[in-house]
């Protein structure tokens, strides 16, 4: 199998199910950039590996790896599809959401805006947590023009909340300072 087949030279893709669209539908859009958040997560996940950080939440972040194909595989179905769908957990927002508390739990309170950076892997969790806000958004417009299960864009708003909170948490466990933002 190749992996080119040059049927989408002319700026149409098909989504699963057979229906063509333009490569920027709002559909393309929305499972592009959750394939791109993806891409960034596996990033943040080898990071994270190659510096040792706890496994518990190295394996998480595999868990929202695989997560975020599963949704990506639905945004891409066409209404057309008569195959089997990815199955989607609806518990993923309530799990991220005890993963968020555990966390914070362990953080002092937050009380400020903070600037992302400080060590590679808090700003790397905030690049992931800015490309998932933009999934959101692109969900919202896909919702706005077709409809889409609510517990899809629940689940990216929670996950932009949990990697920031990772940040948190990494830095506390690195001993770094948060810069709080201050008006210039």
């Amino acid at each position: 199998m190749r992996i080119y087949t040059k049927k989408g030279d002319k700026g149409r893709t098909r989504l699963l199910g057979g229906e063509k669209v333009p490569k920027n539908h709002v559909r393309v859009e929305a499972y592009g950039t959750v394939d791109e958040l993806n891409a960034h997560i596996g990033h943040l996940y080898d990071l994270l590996k190659s510096n040792s950080f706890d496994e518990y939440y190295i394996d998480f972040l595999h868990r929202i790896i695989r997560e975020l194909f599963d949704l990506g595989s639905l945004l891409a179905t066409g209404s057309g599809y008569k195959g089997k769908s990815a199955e989607w957990n609806s518990d993923a927002v309530v799990e991220l959401e005890y993963q968020i508390d555990e966390m914070d739990e362990k953080l002092p309170p937050l009380r400020n805006f903070i600037l992302p950076g400080g060590h590679v892997l808090i700003s790397y969790c905030h690049i992931c947590r800015t490309v998932s806000r933009r999934a959101e958004r692109q969900l919202v417009a896909l919702d706005l023009a077709e409809g889409i299960d609510p517990s899809h864009l629940m689940y990216l708003n929670r996950l932009s909340d949990y990697l920031f909170t990772l940040a948190r948490y990494i830095g506390a466990e690195l001993g770094i300072e948060e810069e709080k933002w201050e008006k210039i």
